[in-house]
């Protein structure tokens, strides 16, 4: 249900989206861009540019009161309801704008959000206003080899240095560390504590001595990860965000808003191999038909679980399981996509051809599995729904 409040919002938008881009319908098959990547495949150069074209839209869109929906005016946005921001989005589908790559909901949706609730008001001034418009991009260094999905487990360690602090440690599978400005690092400040306890978090400049990013060739033949090393990297106390011993809770907000993002992923793509198959130029088999059919309705059902997210959110409350519910349903459609794109194209896939539409697809067959275990693997997944929804006893340790 719409107010004309909400109408009247709508309208401005697409009268300001129809004035940056043209609407999608309006680009046949066939022309443009055919990328379906999951996971970026780009030299840095190529990334350092793509993510200067997309910020140069994140910016405009900010500066036309459309960045900052939900936010206060003290960071530039409008203070709206969710349902507001939910109705841009909608609209903004329907129009060619640049697809923003991973580096954007990162810094927009997790990092910046986080440091309004953790950051001091230092940080907050600094940092939130800059990283909404885009003007700062943020990474996550979170994960690390030895502690799997176990976050509580990092070993980089903060220890006091004068009357700031020298880390020392190893990330991994760290997208857009290339490019970006800071990251958000968790580590080990007590290792004598609880591990849970014990971490703290950092805003790290990720031009800062002792910083390096080395990236991590993928089957895919991309590098969109890199491993980053923190070898004596010295920050004052004024890069500390939260409490000592509070890093727990700072990861937790961000992996929070990560799973509540992550529902609508795949979804696009989907899309996109429904139009491969009405384009294909010949009749689909039995068997065809029946796995299309299967795509399209599996991607409905993620469509409404996300709308049940956005439906709780909007009221107020917590998403809950619905969140993790919504990432399993995700990587379900890019594993399913893959298979109609593989039956559809069949050794087509594999040549590296001038035909549009056909060796593009590699790179989300390749790229596809890896969403089981970014952002929360689907074990990780699971494991909540058994024991938050039905209830049943935790994992034995």
């Amino acid at each position: 249900m719409t107010t004309p409040e909400l109408d009247a919002f709508v309208a401005d938008a697409r009268a300001w989206l129809s004035s940056v881009a043209a609407p999608r319908t309006q680009r046949p098959w066939g022309e443009g861009s055919d990328a379906v990547a999951v996971f970026e495949n780009w030299t840095e150069d190529e990334e350092r540019a793509e993510t200067d074209r997309i910020r140069a839209y994140e910016q405009a869109k900010y500066d036309a009161g459309f960045g900052a929906i939900t936010w206060g005016p003290e960071y530039g946005g409008r203070g709206l309801p969710v349902s507001y921001l939910l109705a841009f989005r909608r609209a903004e589908a329907e129009y060619d704008v640049p697809r923003r790559t991973e580096m954007f909901p990162v810094t927009q949706q997790l990092i910046a959000p986080t440091i309004a609730q953790w950051g001091t008001e230092e940080q907050r001034s600094t940092y939130v206003r800059a990283m909404l418009r885009t003007d700062v991009i943020a990474c996550q260094l979170f994960s690390e080899t030895e502690a799997g999905s176990d976050l509580a487990a990092v070993r980089t360690r903060a220890v006091r240095d004068g009357d700031g602090w020298r880390l020392d440690g190893h990330k991994v599978w760290t997208s857009g560390a290339r490019v970006a400005d800071h990251g958000v690092a968790i580590t080990r400040t007590d290792p004598g504590s609880a591990k849970h306890a014990g971490l703290t978090a950092f805003i790290v400049p990720m031009d800062a001595p002792g910083v390096t990013v080395r990236p991590i060739r993928q089957m895919t033949g991309g590098s969109s990860f890199n491993e980053v090393y923190l070898d004596g990297v010295h920050l004052d106390d004024a890069h500390r965000l939260g409490p000592e011993g509070a890093g727990w809770k700072v990861a937790l907000t961000v992996l929070a808003s990560e799973r509540l993002d992550s529902g609508s992923l795949g979804l696009e793509n989907a899309d996109q191999a429904v139009e491969l198959a009405r384009h294909l130029g010949r009749p689909l088999t039995e068997l065809e038909r029946d796995a299309v059919a299967d795509l399209v309705t599996r991607s409905y059902v993620q469509r409404l679980t996300g709308m049940r997210v956005a439906a709780a959110v909007v009221a107020g409350a917590d998403a809950g399981p619905e969140a993790s519910v919504g990432k399993l349903l995700a990587t379900d459609t890019m594993a399913r996509t893959s298979e109609v794109v593989r039956l559809l194209l069949g050794p087509d896939l594999t040549v590296q051809g001038d035909r549009w539409g056909t060796w593009a697809w590699t790179e989300h067959v390749l790229g596809a599995p890896g969403y089981r275990i970014a952002g929360g693997t689907d074990e990780i997944q699971h494991n909540i729904l058994a024991e938050r929804v039905l209830g049943l006893p935790r994992e034995p340790r």
